[in-house]
């Protein structure tokens, strides 16, 4: 099945620069007749070509606001970054009564959800006796990433649902006890989100055979909305019932410390977190000693996503500031069994960086690799269309490019032709 991807690129406004074939951490993208192409295969929707490009030729595709009118009753899932996206707040119940001025029905806190999971995982992790460290989901660039380009590490996933699927699916069943005139095809479930990667999650959930949620809002499309309603609001009355464990899944080591052990790593950004994998993969004894790793994509986490308003950091301490005066926790797994956490599929192996699917011929095709590189000059200038030497020689023994396509050693030859030109020209005079 075609993956449907949350980042596109609008051709128009590439100019064939360099940024983004640098940046994207599976090397997905090239250039190629002056033009960026993304290799769908490869993308996991992380959106740093977005965060990069200075041509704003990479964009975010998610749902819209007319998308709530094909649905009777309309539930908002909002991020718990999204509560650090606002100036001078000092209760979150204002941007939940908010989000029902803005045309919904009702609201489900993702950060519920996460409450929920953060004491199913503590149960879950106490009985693992094998797999550790294990490495958490709820990222699905995190997922998507290890599926194609650390698959020996797939064992070592979490395979619990992450909180906005787990959120969509309570919020369903609640509103039709709730409202038992209405079919389950009566309810849109909109999830606003911080980032690419999980608006291509509701369309390839990863987890489970069909995600719960309808639709994805950009949290930048829905801000500025957000914050004129929040301005004409007559009263609040009280909407929360999450705390500090929920609200700080926002940012890096919400997850991890919610586990209440000292055994864990936390991580953010993706450089960071292909170090991380790497260090696992290669040298995994010196994991051992940990019992989770959580890893976040975004510098900061959630509240460094690409679809946020605010400054990371700035959001991040907001967050802090909420935490405040919450209680540690308002919602528990004692009611949840583990056919409801758990994912439905196993998580799948996406060779898209596999040379062949034949071994012999992958082998042959990799040592042809290795002596295409020894001849190209290892500048990763990105001049080819590629963002590596290694990369061009990829290209080419797949086919896909020739030497000639090396500016360098292009340049080099030429100059060898002119030098044995200008030398017989010489000797000739």
């Amino acid at each position: 099945m075609e993956h449907l991807h949350s980042v596109s690129l609008d051709r128009e406004k590439c100019k064939g620069c360099t940024h983004c074939i640098t940046r994207c951490p599976t090397e997905a993208i090239r250039v190629r007749g002056g033009k960026a192409q993304i290799t769908s295969e490869r993308c996991i929707d992380c959106g740093e070509c977005i965060r990069i490009c200075p041509h704003r030729a990479k964009k975010a595709v998610c749902g819209s606001f007319d998308d709530l009118n094909n649905y009777k009753y309309k539930i908002c899932l909002p991020a718990p970054s999204l509560y650090g996206q606002f100036n001078n707040l000092d209760d979150i119940d204002y941007i939940l009564n908010g989000i029902y001025k803005c045309g919904f029905d009702d609201v489900y806190e993702v950060s519920k959800a996460a409450e929920v999971i953060s004491d199913y995982t503590r149960h879950h992790m106490a009985n693992l006796g094998s797999a550790k460290p294990v490495i958490s989901s709820a990222c699905p660039v995190i997922t998507r990433l290890i599926a194609v380009r650390y698959p020996n590490l797939r064992e070592h996933i979490l395979t619990i649902l992450p909180p906005v699927e787990l959120a969509a699916k309570t919020a369903r069943r609640e509103a039709l006890l709730k409202r038992p005139e209405l079919k389950s095809e009566d309810i849109g479930i909109f999830f606003i989100t911080p980032c690419p990667a999980k608006a291509s999650y509701a369309k390839n959930p990863d987890c489970v055979e069909k995600s719960e949620i309808d639709g994805v809002i950009a949290m930048s499309d829905i801000y500025f909305k957000l914050v004129s309603e929040m301005k004409n609001l007559d009263k609040n009355p009280p909407v929360m019932s999450s705390g500090v464990i929920g609200i700080s899944w926002a940012s890096t080591g919400g997850e991890s410390s919610a586990l209440l052990s000292e055994k864990y790593l936390a991580a953010d950004g993706i450089e960071n977190v292909i170090k991380v994998l790497d260090s696992i993969e290669i040298q995994s004894e010196n994991f051992l000693e940990l019992d989770f790793i959580e890893l976040n994509a975004c510098a900061g986490g959630c509240v460094g996503g690409v679809l946020t308003v605010e400054n990371t950091y700035i959001a991040k301490a907001r967050i802090q500031k909420l935490r405040k005066y919450l209680p540690i926790s308002q919602n528990y797994a004692e009611n949840m069994n583990d056919a409801e956490m758990h994912w439905d599929i196993e998580p799948a192996y996406n060779p898209a960086l596999k040379l062949n699917a034949d071994t012999k011929t992958a082998v042959k095709m990799m040592i042809e690799m290795e002596n295409l590189i020894k001849n190209l000059p290892a500048i990763d200038c990105g001049a080819c269309g590629a963002p590596s030497c290694k990369a061009l020689a990829e290209d080419i023994v797949r086919g896909q490019a020739g030497e000639s396509d090396c500016v360098i050693k292009m340049r080099d030859k030429l100059n060898e032709s002119v030098n044995i030109i200008m030398a017989k020209e010489v000797q000739e005079s």
